[in-house]
């Protein structure tokens, strides 16, 4: 049996997949009662499974009156596409973030697994060459990996 969390966001994923529309709105304390868990759970669950990265924007509201809408980011256009890119990518993240990324892509079916594979190998060798060739300290390693991805990325999205 699945932890928590995962039974939260199976269940958030179940209610997106039977809407017709690529958006649900919940209120956190009634999903907090259904799992029998508190409302902060519920925060960790959105935070951490439903982020841009995974293909999802989450609006809230607090207070007595107060909801959570869930929003699957659909990119059918270029444009689209290449705004999401620029959304997702931070100006320097560290290696594991970037593979985190073009895993999270490739689960959405935005990155084929050969394109992802490519992406990695690259990454590797980049970041080998600008440690022992360049001896380049690791913010600035993380800025031009970055940077490589974002450009990469943005080629794909277009094609």
């Amino acid at each position: 049996m699945g932890s928590l969390t995962e039974k939260i966001e199976k269940y958030i994923r179940s209610l997106l997949e039977s809407n017709s529309t690529d958006e649900i709105i919940l209120r956190r304390k009634e999903l907090a009662s259904v799992f029998g868990c508190v409302p902060s759970q519920i925060n960790y669950v959105l935070q951490s499974r439903f982020t841009p990265e995974r293909g999802f924007i989450v609006e809230s509201q607090r207070g007595g009156h107060g909801y959570i809408r869930i929003i699957r980011v659909c990119l059918s256009d270029v444009e689209d596409r290449l705004n999401h890119i620029e959304e997702i990518v931070d100006d320097a993240m560290p290696s594991q973030d970037i593979r985190r990324l073009l895993k999270n892509l490739e689960e959405r079916g935005l990155l084929p697994l050969r394109e992802r594979t490519i992406f990695e190998v690259m990454l590797r060798f980049m970041d080998e060459m600008l440690t022992s060739l360049f001896d380049l300290p690791a913010y600035k390693r993380d800025e031009l990996n970055t940077e490589l991805v974002r450009r990469l990325l943005k080629s794909l999205a277009i094609i």
